[in-house]
């Protein structure tokens, strides 16, 4: 696959406590100049990178991240004042305590309230793979695809481990048709990136894409 085509499928991802409004900026810049298919940052930079950006490029950003546990409530009100900054795309963290006690309904009841809040706009489910059984991620394509988001997506990357292939996998074979898959979390190489979307994910949550392709860019590759 050609970078260019693997760029169009990547959220350019900027997350850390520590970010600043320069390193948010670069990311902007570099996402524009790559043609990534969105800069996800924290919401706290989002009406700020949507003034800078425009129209140019998408902006994505968190909801109830990392742990998921805020209430339904909280995220709504996040959602809501993240969209009206001018996010187009949300990535919201499932309450994993309720998915753990089988408190399915108020876990579908929840995502069903962001997506309404979302209207037109993007909304992505992380269920936060690496902590949940197989049954339970099963259980999560079930629900997602019933609650109508657009997404569901591995990890949060701040949790004890990111995507693998095998979630991928799973999640394909139970997912609904109109439901896309994003991998995030622990994408390091631009042969793992292809990978992934080659078992088809639809997105790939990473900081590290636009940095290898430098690399190789500096390397005359």
């Amino acid at each position: 696959m050609e970078v260019k085509e693997m760029m169009r499928h990547v959220d350019h991802t900027l997350l850390t406590q520590t970010a600043t409004w320069e390193e948010i900026k670069q990311i902007c810049d570099d996402a524009m100049e790559y043609g990534t298919a969105s800069v996800c940052i924290p919401p706290s930079y989002v009406r700020q990178a949507k003034e800078y950006v425009k129209d140019k490029m998408e902006v994505c950003t968190v909801i109830g991240f990392p742990n998921g546990y805020s209430t339904t409530a909280v995220k709504e009100f996040e959602t809501k004042d993240a969209i009206q900054g001018g996010a187009s795309e949300i990535d919201m963290v499932i309450n994993i305590g309720w998915l753990k006690d089988k408190k399915y309904d108020l876990v579908l009841e929840e995502i069903r309230t962001l997506k309404k809040a979302c209207g037109d706009k993007i909304l992505k489910v992380i269920i936060e793979t690496c902590l949940l059984t197989e049954e339970e991620k099963v259980k999560m394509c079930e629900i997602v695809t019933e609650a109508g988001a657009e997404y569901i997506k591995t990890s949060t990357g701040f949790s004890t481990a990111g995507a693998t292939f095998e979630d991928i996998e799973l999640f394909s074979k139970n997912i609904g048709s109109d439901v896309k898959m994003k991998a995030a979390g622990g994408i390091a190489t631009l042969e793992d990136a292809e990978k992934f979307l080659a078992l088809g994910a639809d997105r790939l949550g990473t900081s590290r894409m636009i940095k290898l392709v430098k690399g190789q860019n500096a390397s005359g590759y």
